[in-house]
């Protein structure tokens, strides 16, 4: 099945399916085709997050020497594969929620990451697209290149079924590096690419968990489960709204397409009622307000990050604010703000790369005091990434973009998107009561800093709400997308 000719029925023009070949052509060319190559497998536990959750990496060794030899023994009756590629932080952050929510259902998680095999032709195209997206990433600070570029590409661009066809054509050299990975070993995608590649590559139970609330033909991946964090994205994506401009399209069916609610980890969700509670009863006792700045993968909020901090100065001097300040794993932005912000620098702790002595502290933030600024910084991308799932559940408000965190269960202060894509991650969160809007601009973001601080209700309000949310399952996501995966096999077997 050539799955660039069809999508859903919805046959393409031949004028686009021969510019899906011409991109798959151009990446050949420039990469080479390793399709015949037979990659062996090791399985590595992950270092960092092996011991919470029983984490193990699926890696493609260049060299299978000594003691680096092959290891392919998969769990075959609870192991699931969890597929992502490092793009930002957003696609590693959710498939963290997805091993989480694994290892609470009683599954062994595999992360297989298909931008970590430098030698494959897959994580070589993969690169070179990821590369261009951060650099797009980084210019849309410029209001001109955002507005003609950036806000179209990443909501219209993206949208077209036609970008769908060359996606799928690409990720045909993505399929080799699944070729000694059990068939019947279920996989949950948490970008489009890992559950086109599986596809391709024979792969049995393949789910797609979308990432964004915007409907988009980029997230397809035909002949998997696609499930989704919200009703209004469920409706978008049944429909094919908008995809081929003013056509009305075939739909998907209901089997091709779940609801499933938010894509949280599962020490989150489990935890919601008490970390409420702290916040509340940190709020009327008059205690400091605790704000967790987390940068993207993209590095492209310092100057949001600089605003704030220098507008909460004097409420840190005077112990009516607290700053949890996570650069992930862009040091250059932390030495940047220490420069520019000399006046933060006697507030300051730094917990910077060393993971036992952050976590430490987030664990004793949960019923300690905290006073000052706390700076983390850690050059591993699973330290850099899961830090701040620690830092959240000790903190007041996290102040992040409306990306993948738009869906988390704490309350949110939203910046500035990065992509208009990323604005109904703000909508949707403000509809159900855990964030605030988009605070488009400097000016509305201290506007929204200064209400946390001051306000008695608006903090309370959004706990209420996370509380609420969580009796209606709305942060079940993880644990339903793990179920389906798992459901897939389990109901072949049942004959």
């Amino acid at each position: 099945m050539d799955r660039s000719k069809e999508i859903y029925g919805n046959k393409m023009s031949r004028r686009t399916y021969k510019s899906a070949v011409k991109s798959k052509e151009k990446f050949t060319k420039k990469f080479g085709d390793d399709s015949d190559v037979n990659y062996p497998i090791k399985l590595v536990d992950n270092k960092v997050l092996h011991d919470s959750f029983n984490l193990v990496d699926v890696t493609l060794p260049v060299n299978l020497t000594g003691s680096d030899t092959p290891s392919d023994d998969f769990d075959r009756e609870k192991g699931i594969i969890l597929g992502n590629i490092r793009m930002g932080f957003g696609h590693y952050r959710i498939s963290i929620a997805m091993a989480s929510a694994a290892h609470a259902l009683g599954y062994t998680p595999y992360w297989m990451d298909l931008n970590s095999y430098p030698q494959t032709t897959c994580t070589k195209v993969i690169s070179a697209q990821n590369d261009l997206y951060s650099m797009g990433s980084r210019m849309s600070k410029d209001p001109v290149f955002n507005k003609l570029v950036w806000e179209p590409l990443n909501y219209e661009g993206f949208r077209a079924l036609s970008y769908n066809a060359s996606d799928q054509k690409n990720a045909e050299l993505m399929a080799t590096v699944y070729r000694n990975v059990p068939k019947d070993i279920p996989i949950v995608g948490t970008h489009v690419w890992p559950a086109q590649a599986a596809l391709h590559a024979g792969m049995k139970y393949v789910v797609n968990a979308i990432p964004d609330d915007w409907p988009m033909a980029l997230h397809f991946a035909e002949g998997s489960v696609h499930t989704v964090q919200c009703h209004g994205a469920y409706m978008g994506y049944r429909i094919l709204n908008g995809m081929q401009k003013k056509k009305v399209l075939k739909p998907m069916t209901a089997k091709d397409l779940v609801y499933t609610g938010h894509y949280v980890d599962h020490e989150l969700v489990s935890n919601i009622e008490i970390d409420c509670q702290r916040r509340v009863e940190r709020k009327q006792n008059g205690q400091p307000m605790r704000f967790l700045l987390t940068i993207g993968g993209a590095g492209a909020q310092k100057d949001i990050f600089k605003a704030i901090i220098k507008h909460l100065l004097p409420s840190i001097k005077d112990n009516k604010a607290v700053l949890y300040v996570n650069v992930g794993d862009y040091i250059n932005v932390w030495k940047d703000l220490k420069k520019e912000i000399k006046k933060m620098m006697p507030y300051v702790t730094e917990h910077l790369d060393d993971y036992d002595e952050a976590c430490a502290f987030a664990s004793s933030a949960l019923t300690e005091e905290v006073t000052g600024i706390h700076a983390f910084y850690h050059q591993d991308i699973f330290e850099a990434v899961y830090i701040t799932n620690l830092l959240m559940r000790s903190c007041d408000v996290l102040v992040t973009k409306p990306s993948e965190l738009s869906f988390y269960p704490v309350p949110k202060l939203f910046i500035r998107r990065v992509g208009k894509h990323e604005m109904w991650g703000a909508i949707h969160s403000a509809e159900i009561g855990d964030g605030t809007l988009e605070c488009r601009d400097i000016p509305h973001i201290l506007q929204m800093v200064d209400l946390f601080i001051e306000d008695d209700d608006l903090l309370v309000d959004m706990c209420d709400n996370i509380i609420r949310n969580k009796e209606m399952k709305i942060y079940d996501g993880a644990y339903e997308v793990i179920k389906i995966a798992m459901g897939l096999k389990e109901a072949e077997s049942r004959g």
